[in-house]
């Protein structure tokens, strides 16, 4: 037998904490136990290796059967739900990195629920025929895209449009069913009735989904023009901001240059399709992914761009393929994905998501799976590349099959393996499927990033601000991930000791432990960062708005404002941490169409029916999954609020725009003497992200909060972060008795 290796990370809050302690069991698919595991306090376990079948039966398109070995695993962590997950894939010579996404238990839960995921085999080896469709060439800006369903093709299946109504039909109409994971992704269990804020006991009857198509498309080899190429003019080069970079194709792995950044990132208008088009392509981060088909009543989860692609390539072909190969179909899978967040091909028709799970509408996406080193790699290093065709701005329609017992007119997924045998570079392989000037181009506009790559890597003896700006962010994390060493070097010089946080920062998060910021890096580093500030920023709007441990009385729904209003986007950003079916809303006091989507998310989480409004049961289950998270989810310094040590006399506070020294000493009773020494600072000016130490005393700070009905003050002191001594000492307090109305101290 051959050998394959699993490493399990067990990690929440979009990976900004890590869960140590969790136990760990691991068996074959007959049940016998194979590993007992338990994380260590990066979240991650001990990488063990596990028998599967030689790399050449994953090579071969005719062997029939399965070409690896499966194992299930049992996780388990006090204060948190289970989690089961079955038919894991182990390749030969491939290291599965599985991502554990454990779920707080909520306040008053008596025993853990135990979530069920069941992996499976890639889509390559699956029997179903696909029929994507989508923009497959653009013309100049403004003008109608041509899609494969406006020229049928002889012998294509023809399936039913999506629809493009303002709001798709699953979103209109209440939900009755349950939450689950669907098409063999997670089911939750046990399942309470579902119930609703207005008529616990009435359902509707739920709407179907269409149908999928079931007929395959032609074969894949494509022409070098078609008729529906031919019928298009070619795009003036006025139209195209992007510079052609056909003459640098990575066919002998060169860098690829940048495409400048737009000054803005605007939208065209409608075309008559009912389409839109963005003027520039954008990494989405994160991409929204529905799970399921179109209209099907299934849960939306928002991943990282980057982790998106690795679960898709994953989900969709054998990490044992030859280099070229994997690198050729991940191209593709990049562009389509991109090619749907460009056109808008869901937004535009009311969906409230970027891009299905289903592979006869899109590509495969299976939720909690394993990702594989191989293909890891390459997505760190490809991730914001994409193929279109000369002048065009679209990344162009990329669509694939399995090229065995489907064929189509794109590219062959099993057809890229004996090209690449064939020494065919992954431009090549592109060429021979897609027409013949596709060319690969790269953007460097990715939304949610504090900051963005500065272009050129940073390695030992480099100075400058992106040093400091790397610096104060692994500074940061470290106090979540305490195994990256501390930073020792001058500030803004890149020294040992970064070099040494560098690398370890890529040994915990899977990157190439070379000690050298990459593009790779920088952006993992920068978007952990940003993951870990908005804990901090969460954390302290709780404190300054007082969330006691009693729902508000008052019945929201959209049109909705004010400050219960505020208090509902708070609890729902919160939750959105934790919960991945849960999309996080602006907090602007208004119950807008995207609080709802939030509420109407929440409710299907939490198997209440989704009606979009919150009334008394809504706002129970929103108190007790938040309170849920505040008793059970760890928080090592994450923002103010948090000490560095008994007795430090100092919380950590992130500058965020619009911060002086002078508003933060007000607000946490300091002067700014006092700030600047602390953190040995030698002027007034401040940086955005930039951490401070802030002296406090044993009387300060502190936040004023009114009891109301049902506080008590250890549930106070637990939604503070602080304990009952420290309440009952700040207000002079000599028993635990309190009045409603009555106004404590509540120490910061």
């Amino acid at each position: 037998m051959a050998i394959g290796y699993l490493l399990i990370q067990a990690r929440t809050a979009h990976d900004a904490l890590p869960l140590s302690g969790v136990q760990i069991r691991v068996t074959d698919m007959q049940g016998n136990s194979v590993y007992d595991l338990t994380t260590d306090e990066n979240g991650e376990s001990q990488k063990v290796p596990l028998e599967t079948m030689d790399k050449s039966f994953s090579q071969n398109p005719y062997y029939s059967g399965l070409p690896y070995t499966s194992y299930n695993l049992l996780a388990r962590k006090n204060g948190f739900n289970s989690l089961y997950i079955s038919d894991i894939p182990i390749f030969d010579g491939e290291t599965a990195v599985l991502p554990l996404a454990l779920v707080p238990m909520q306040a008053l839960q008596r025993r853990p629920t135990q979530t069920d995921i069941s992996i499976g085999k890639p889509a390559v080896a699956m029997n179903e025929t696909r029929s994507q469709e989508g923009t497959s060439v653009m013309t100049a800006l403004g003008r109608r895209p041509v899609t494969n369903g406006s020229a049928p093709v002889a012998g294509a299946s023809q399936r039913q449009p999506l629809p493009s109504s303002p709001m798709p039909e699953a979103w209109v109409q209440p939900r009755p069913q349950p939450f689950t994971m669907p098409e063999n992704l997670a089911q939750q269990r046990p399942q309470p009735s579902a119930a609703t804020d207005t008529t616990p006991q009435q359902r509707p009857p739920s709407s179907s989904a269409p149908s999928a198509p079931g007929q395959p498309l032609l074969p894949s080899a494509m022409p070098e023009t078609t008729e529906q190429q031919r019928s298009i003019p070619p795009m003036p080069d006025t139209a195209a901001p992007q510079r052609s970079l056909s003459s640098a194709m990575p066919e002998t792995g060169q860098q690829l240059p940048p495409i400048p950044m737009p000054e803005a990132l605007e939208q065209i208008q409608g075309t008559e399709d009912n389409s839109r088009i963005l003027r520039q392509v954008v990494i989405p981060n994160p991409i929204t992914v529905h799970l399921g088909t179109p209209n099907g009543a299934a849960a939306n989860v928002q991943v990282s761009f980057p982790d998106y692609v690795k679960n898709v390539a994953s989900s969709e072909i054998y990490p044992t393929w030859p280099d070229a190969a994997l690198r050729a179909n991940i191209y593709a899978i990049i562009t389509f994905a991109l090619n749907r967040v460009f056109t808008e091909w869901y937004r535009s028709r009311g969906y409230q998501f970027d891009i299905t799970n289903s592979t006869a509408y899109d590509q495969a996406f299976v939720y909690g799976r394993p990702i594989y080193d191989s293909i890891s790699h390459i997505v760190d290093e490809i991730f914001n590349q994409y193929v279109r065709r000369p002048g065009q701005i679209a990344p162009y329609f990329t669509s694939f099959c399995n090229g065995t017992t489907a064929t189509c007119q794109g590219l062959s997924q099993w057809g890229t393996v004996t090209l690449a045998n064939q020494g065919l570079a992954p431009l090549q392989i592109l060429r021979s499927y897609y027409p013949k000037d596709v060319e690969i181009v790269e953007t460097n506009i990715i939304t949610g990033q504090l900051n963005s790559y500065p272009g050129t890597p940073l390695r030992l003896g480099s100075t400058g601000l992106d040093v400091q700006t790397i610096q104060t962010y692994l500074n940061r994390i470290r106090q979540n991930y305490p195994a990256i060493p501390v930073i020792t070097d001058e500030t803004g010089v890149f020294g040992d000791s970064t070099r040494a946080a560098v690398t370890k920062f890529q040994n915990v998060f899977n990157l190439t432990p070379d000690g050298i910021v990459g593009k790779a890096t920088w952006y993992k580093i920068s978007s952990l960062y940003a993951g870990i500030a908005k804990l901090a920023e969460l954390n302290s709007e709780g404190t300054s708005l007082g969330i006691g441990s009693v729902p508000p009385a008052a019945v929201l729904r959209q049109g909705s404002r004010g400050q219960d209003v505020i208090t509902l986007q708070y609890l729902l950003d919160v939750i959105s941490q934790y919960y991945p079916g849960v999309p996080a809303p602006t907090q602007d006091g208004i119950f807008g169409p995207g609080t709802r989507q939030s509420v109407l998310s929440f409710q299907q989480v939490m198997n209440l029916q989704g009606d979009g409004i919150v009334g008394p049961l809504t706002w129970e289950a929103l108190y007790r999954a938040y309170q849920g998270i505040q008793q059970n989810i760890p928080l090592p310094g994450t923002g103010p609020g948090s000490s560095s040590g008994p007795g430090s006399g100092s919380i950590e506070y992130i500058v965020k725009a619009g911060d002086s020294l002078w508003q933060i000493s007000r607000k946490y009773g300091t002067t700014v003497d006092a700030i600047k020494q602390l953190n040995g600072l030698t002027s007034d000016l401040l940086s955005i992200g930039q951490v401070l130490r802030i002296p406090i005393s044993q009387s300060g700070p502190y936040i004023e909060y009114t009891v109301r009905p049902g506080d008590s003050l250890w549930t106070i002191s637990r939604n503070y972060g602080t304990t009952v001594e420290a309440i009952m000492k700040l207000n002079g307090l000599t028993s635990d008795v309190l009045g409603i109305g009555q106004i404590l101290r509540i120490p910061v």
